[in-house]
């Protein structure tokens, strides 16, 4: 754990790794999976979408459009949210395609994550990437798709739920 991980966030009392019960306060901290929305965006021609990260970690590796929940957001709002700032367009979900744990590198940490799946398909727009999330973008194949970013992808791209849709 960093060292800024080592006080309370509440009182700024001296703690030990997490978990870690505060001694001068009492407050207790955690490290829980932070929560994420994803959409695996798919075409009735058996194809689906994956774009190319642009940041850290994992940069230049295929991905999916999601990313995490701002406070108290439900992972499905997130993912909806995530799909319109990151391709420009509106979607709309369809069946849940699994919860997977993760984890995702943050300033030289392993955080753990709570990664979400939604199948869902375009319902209104036109993609128009945003540069700061990914390079390119292309549909590629659901019966042979590429090994991807995370390990959660490559999980629910397998999944019975995605290759039904």
């Amino acid at each position: 754990m960093s060292e800024a991980g080592r006080f309370c966030p509440r009182c700024g009392g001296r703690t030990s790794d997490l978990p870690a019960k505060c001694g001068a306060c009492g407050y207790e901290a955690y490290l829980n999976p932070r929560p994420t929305g994803t959409v695996v965006l798919v075409r009735g021609d058996g194809t689906f979408l994956a774009m190319r990260r642009a940041h850290p970690p994992r940069e230049g590796w295929w991905d999916l459009p999601g990313g995490f929940c701002e406070g108290f957001e439900h992972p499905a709002d997130a993912a909806v949210r995530e799909a319109r700032e990151e391709l420009g367009v509106e979607v709309e979900l369809g069946e849940f395609a699994g919860m997977h744990i993760g984890t995702y590198e943050f300033q030289g940490e392993q955080l753990p994550v709570l990664d979400s799946f939604w199948v869902a398909t375009i319902k209104s727009g036109e993609i128009a990437l945003d540069p700061a999330e990914g390079s390119e973008y292309a549909w590629l194949p659901l019966a042979d798709p590429p090994e991807m970013a995370f390990p959660s992808m490559d999980a629910v791209l397998r999944s019975s739920a995605v290759r039904r849709s």
